[in-house]
């Protein structure tokens, strides 16, 4: 078996995610993620003819973002017809899936030269656009598996996990405290690529969604964000989204709403890639390799709950590496609700300290499809910024999935 070699990461800021207000809403999804491209090409002095494929996350795969957008992005970006691309969807996974894929492409043999990345432009293409709803309006799964959103079931885990409204800002304040000082020490400059319209002037060159005014007291003054959808009940069922968590975890009174728009990931657009390539391309190219993709994995948990796969996952992937948390040197968990990260560390007795260094998605926001690719090339920055080796990056997903990737530098 070969390896996957990491050559280069590229991202763009991430823009406020509303229509008309955040800087990237006037920028096509396909044009956003094609801009990443050919920052490869330029970075590397790449030969598109020789990507064997294009594999894009997107979550809300409609509108600007159907069409199977990783090949409608090559094509966007001038590349040659031979280019192709592939798009997938694992909701909020679905970045790091397509590195994962990519890279199981090259492990396999099969492929020599493959990009993994993500798109989604949150402001162009809302999450709900698809109108699936929780279950795709299948009322067999819904008696099976009584799905709550997500932002009930991140609730439902500070509930069980006895993790307290401040517990859960603190958490937030940190994560604003550490991307505010990345951000002015210039820890994002080496992935991160400013974004241009059509005509090629510069829209968006900086995180646009960061609040470092946020202070503690501001936070505890925001109203939940999912008190009244927790009491809403859908019109063909008789309980509310609280009662039906409830009844699947009865030892609780009630859902603790604790999460708000502070301590809960922002709403925004961006797009990242990874090139990854055989340690035989790559020799033959001249190019230094950065880092090897260890091992990947995904898991899947009880699905109401929802948002604790990256737990079990995160154990499965270590397995496999013959690794232990010990072996890490820095841990990127995506921060979609404050529990989240919350529990990972306390479940598997991570230090705070080694987690999100740099922020997370409380601060910048989590452009769905996207996270995951951004989330490798900022781990990647900071192991060789601090001279580490280790790194692992892992994600919960909507259904109960989650999904973890360890990588090495070279």
């Amino acid at each position: 078996m070969s390896e996957a070699w990491i050559i280069d990461c590229v991202r763009t800021p991430r823009g406020r995610g509303k229509k008309d207000a955040g800087a990237l809403y006037n920028i096509h999804p396909q044009e956003l993620f094609a801009q990443t491209l050919n920052a490869l090409v330029d970075r590397n002095s790449l030969d598109p003819r020789d990507v064997e494929d294009v594999v894009v996350g997107t979550v809300s795969e409609i509108e600007d973002q159907g069409g199977c957008i990783a090949r409608m992005s090559v094509l966007a970006a001038g590349w040659p017809a031979e280019a192709t691309g592939v798009s997938l969807n694992r909701f909020c996974g679905s970045g790091l899936q397509a590195v994962n894929f990519a890279a199981m492409g090259v492990l396999s043999g099969q492929q020599e030269l493959v990009i993994g990345g993500g798109v989604e432009s949150m402001s162009r293409v809302p999450l709900g656009s698809d109108k699936s709803g929780l279950d795709g309006h299948n009322r067999h799964l819904r008696e099976l598996h009584p799905l709550v959103p997500q932002g009930v079931s991140a609730d439902l885990i500070a509930t069980l996990e006895g993790f307290s409204r401040e517990d859960c800002d603190r958490f937030a304040l940190e994560s604003q405290k550490r991307c505010d000082h990345a951000i002015k020490s210039g820890y994002f400059k080496k992935s991160v690529v400013p974004v241009k319209d059509l005509d090629g002037k510069v829209v968006l060159d900086r995180e646009e969604y960061p609040r470092p005014e946020t202070t503690l007291e501001g936070l505890g003054k925001l109203e939940p964000s999912f008190l009244g959808m927790g009491a809403y009940r859908m019109k063909d069922g008789p309980l509310t989204f609280d009662q039906k968590a409830k009844s699947r975890y009865p030892q609780i009174e009630s859902v603790d709403h604790v999460h708000t728009a502070g301590n809960s990931s922002g709403i925004v657009d961006g797009a990242g890639v990874v090139l990854l390539a055989s340690p035989e391309y790559a020799k033959s190219r001249g190019w230094k390799p950065r880092a090897r993709i260890i091992a990947t994995a995904t898991y899947g948990d009880e699905p109401i709950i929802m948002l604790t796969a990256p737990v079990p996952a995160t154990r499965r992937v270590l397995k496999k590496a013959g690794m232990s948390v010990g072996d890490i040197d820095l841990f990127e968990i995506n921060e979609a609700f404050s529990a989240v990260p919350l529990k990972v560390m306390k479940d598997l007795e991570i230090p705070h300290e080694k987690v999100n260094v740099n922020g997370g998605a409380i601060a910048m926001g989590h452009p769905l499809g996207a996270t995951g690719a951004m989330l490798v090339g900022t781990v990647l920055d900071e192991l060789e910024r601090r001279d580490k080796r280790t790194a692992l990056v892992t994600m919960c997903i909507g259904g109960g999935m989650g999904i973890s990737t360890i990588l090495e530098r070279i």
